[in-house]
């Protein structure tokens, strides 16, 4: 029997809720506006159910995805998951904000190059590529300038994501022709892309214990920054 699963991507300021039974999307809500996912994440969850006629009993696990991304964004996806599994008693399956965009990309030519404004000059960056629309990693996920990225890239590179929006005059200007771009509303990210990475991890049974849970930074949050400089501040002092 297919799995019926429902994702959320709240990684960005375009938070979106995904409906799915096995490979067939059920539903979908994406909403791109600033408003706090905290105000309507639930809301969001019981319209998608109510219209697709589907009670949270029937859920047979939570995609989310990890990061990284915007980190109240992320705080308020994981809490909402993990609160809806234990609930029902379901799996939770965590997925990469990166890859999940380059899912979205699945018929390119060359390798697919996800980027997230990361704020301060920096984006969250993955490279991914590979057979059949796979999108496997071909570098590790990071937060860097995108200067500097750009100089690590070799051949043609196909650009996908809010931070390829945002750096777009950049990466021509570095790269020229051999800059790609997706058409604009592929730029967002989605959870029914989410939920096709969710689904592959329910199937290889590599969901996450409750407690394991985390989002993925990757860089520290501005509180951990704080405590360090404070560590380090004390020890100068003693």
């Amino acid at each position: 029997m297919d799995a019926t699963l429902l994702t959320l991507d709240t990684s960005t300021q375009a938070g979106s809720v995904a409906l799915t039974r096995g490979r067939k999307l059920l539903g979908e809500i994406l909403l791109n506006v600033k408003a706090n996912h905290t105000d309507r994440l639930l809301a969001t969850v019981r319209q998608l159910l109510g219209d697709a006629g589907v009670e949270l009993g029937e859920i047979d696990g939570f995609g989310v995805v990890l990061g990284p991304g915007s980190f109240t964004g992320l705080r308020v996806g994981l809490a909402t998951v993990k609160g809806l599994a234990l609930a029902c008693a379901k799996p939770v399956l965590g997925v990469s904000s990166l890859r999940s965009l380059a899912v979205q990309a699945p018929f390119a030519r060359h390798p697919v190059c996800t980027l997230l404004d990361a704020r301060k000059g920096e984006v969250y960056a993955g490279l991914y590529g590979g057979a059949g629309g796979r999108m496997e990693p071909l570098m590790d996920e990071s937060v860097l300038p995108p200067e500097k990225l750009l100089s690590r890239l070799e051949g043609e590179t196909v650009f996908i994501g809010d931070g390829a929006v945002v750096y777009q005059t950049l990466i021509v200007r570095q790269l020229g022709s051999r800059a790609h771009f997706v058409p604009w509303p592929l730029n967002l990210p989605r959870a029914s892309s989410a939920a096709a990475l969710a689904l592959e991890e329910l199937e290889a049974g590599r969901s996450i214990p409750l407690e394991q849970l985390r989002p993925a930074y990757i860089r520290p949050s501005e509180a951990e920054i704080m405590w360090a400089r404070r560590q380090e501040e004390a020890s100068i002092e003693g």
